[in-house]
């Protein structure tokens, strides 16, 4: 028993010694990553589950939503997070624009609810008001393929050892990432939203298997010509980064500055 009790004090103790070093890590990451790259994310996730709700084309082979429209911008900002500051800070980012998107929501969701004595209900209150398991299945879809994603990114970014800063790392790094995270984000959505639950919830509106899989094939082709066009652009930012040092207290942290 004595055994047992130091044992489970050993273990409470690493636990809180990793809580309070991922805290810390947290608190330098939010203070160096430029805030302008952040928002961007932040913003570009809550306006992919809110566009998540319209459905843009649906046909007997093929069906698309909204968040496609913006969803390649959210990809970006990951690829561009994983290649200076790692697949690890991108990932907290990522739970943090998604904790940010879920409270968004909820305020959403209670001014919908809210009554009024004025006469200007309207199809906005939906929008606003959104459906939960939009948004159970956004996240869920998200977060698993952000971690895929920026894993992808990094991994491949050893390819390039020689030249990790070239724009030809970049652009293989960021092209087969976004790709097959996109391809999963939009599979796993369509699946759980209109697969699952729409059948249920939404009057017997859904998509079939095959529509999902063609909605996830074509978002990832239309998400990842966006990354084609923009990722120039990206590319710049992170020189411009490594120019000026940014988040060099991030880094010195995590590996005494290597990148």
């Amino acid at each position: 028993m004595e055994n047992i009790k130091k044992q489970n004090e050993k273990c409470s103790f690493h636990i809180r010694e990793w809580i309070k070093r991922e805290k810390k890590e947290t608190e330098i990451l939010l203070m160096c990553i430029p805030a302008t790259t952040v928002s961007l994310f932040v913003v570009s996730v809550i306006c992919m589950n809110l566009l998540a709700n319209k459905t843009l084309v649906q046909t007997k082979y093929i069906a698309l939503d909204g968040g496609i429209l913006i969803s390649w911008l959210s990809f970006m900002c990951m690829d561009i997070i994983t290649k200076y500051f790692g697949p690890k800070a991108s990932n907290k980012i990522a739970l943090l624009a998604s904790a940010i998107n879920v409270l968004t929501c909820s305020i959403f969701y209670i001014a919908s609810i809210i009554p009024s004595n004025a006469n200007d209900y309207s199809a906005l209150d939906d929008i606003l008001g959104g459906t939960w398991f939009i948004l159970l299945g956004s996240t869920i879809a998200f977060l698993i393929s952000a971690v895929i994603n920026n894993f992808l990114n990094w991994t491949i970014g050893k390819a390039f050892s020689k030249n990790p800063d070239s724009k030809i790392a970049f652009a293989v790094q960021s092209y087969i990432s976004t790709f097959i995270g996109q391809f999963l984000d939009n599979l796993i959505f369509s699946l759980i939203v209109f697969v699952g639950f729409a059948p249920i919830f939404w009057d017997g509106f859904h998509w079939t298997v095959w529509q999902c899989t063609a909605c996830a094939l074509t978002g990832a082709v239309a998400e990842l010509i966006m990354e084609v066009l923009f990722s120039p652009f990206g590319y710049k930012i992170i020189m411009k980064w490594k120019r000026h040092n940014v988040g060099s207290e991030y880094l010195e942290y995590i590996n005494g500055g290597k990148r």
